[in-house]
């Protein structure tokens, strides 16, 4: 079956984003080698530890942006790998709350970072809600706030955010919806770390957060994303990065979307006081 493109030139997964579980989704990640948020697991882990240092908080929160059904807080909960977590998913029967009743179970015996307190954003209801459920996000914010401001709960809730990930909603959110996080909070500014694909430009983002009192540094280095999912994803991606005047050999010409890592922390003068924290 032809995969239809998203206007961002990428494939487009809306059909599996909108399941009440994973097992669809995990399915087609395992095919196309869906590996960024395994590889930025470490690059999270060393956020938390460095955060919790830094601001001495016990407990810090991170919220996942474009986090569909809790994919980030599962490998780092779970210590596990995204070959694993398909297993779990191929393997499992019965119905919805079978499920759910399942993961609950596993998250109670195993879960490795139960100090984290874990949000997730996503545009999907059903991957919130099924992520929500079983434990493996603390709480959710379903909201597009591309075109609007968060309402008062969601901005309560943005506002506990210590610190935020992505690992591949930019692109598909702006730098409108990082500043209204951002900004959550009236007197402090979360860190940041987001993986970002490289047909995507992150200046203008680095820029609004520098006007909020940021500094942003890319981090030397790619990271294989996943697999195309067709040679019309391949053509297209590849006329972007062209028109950019990015060099693909060895890259993206080999078969594979690539992203960087950008970290965003605030200046000293909007680190967070420990009085201000939740």
């Amino acid at each position: 079956m032809a995969v239809p493109l998203h206007t961002t030139g990428k494939a487009s997964f809306d059909d599996i984003y909108d399941r009440p579980d994973p097992r669809d989704y995990y399915a087609r990640m395992s095919d196309l080698d869906y590996r960024i948020p395994e590889l930025a697991k470490p690059v999270f882990q060393q956020q938390i530890r460095e955060y919790r240092a830094s601001a001495r908080v016990s407990t810090p929160t991170v919220l996942d942006i474009g986090c569909s059904y809790g994919v980030n807080a599962a490998l780092l909960r779970f210590d596990t790998t995204m070959r694993e977590l398909a297993e779990h998913y191929r393997t499992a029967d019965g119905d919805h709350a079978a499920l759910i009743a399942r993961d609950r179970a596993a998250l109670g015996s195993r879960d490795g970072l139960a100090d984290v307190r874990f949000l997730g954003m996503d545009a999907s209801a059903p991957a919130l809600a099924y992520a929500h459920q079983t434990g493996l996000l603390d709480d959710t914010v379903h909201a597009d706030l591309e075109s609007g401001e968060p309402t008062d709960e969601q901005r309560e809730l943005l506002a506990s955010a210590d610190i935020i990930i992505s690992t591949g909603c930019i692109g598909y959110v702006t730098e409108k919806t990082l500043a209204r996080v951002a900004t959550a909070h009236p007197r402090r500014r979360p860190w940041m770390a987001h993986f970002v694909l490289r047909m995507f430009d992150f200046a203008p983002i680095a820029a609004e957060l520098a006007a909020l009192g940021y500094r942003t540094e890319q981090v030397p280095g790619l990271f294989e994303q996943r697999r195309f999912a067709s040679a019309a994803e391949q053509s297209q991606v590849l006329n972007t990065l062209s028109a950019k005047g990015i060099d693909t050999t060895d890259r993206e010409t080999e078969g594979w979307l690539y992203a960087g890592l950008y970290l965003s922390r605030p200046l000293p003068k909007h680190h967070a006081d420990t009085e201000d924290q939740h």
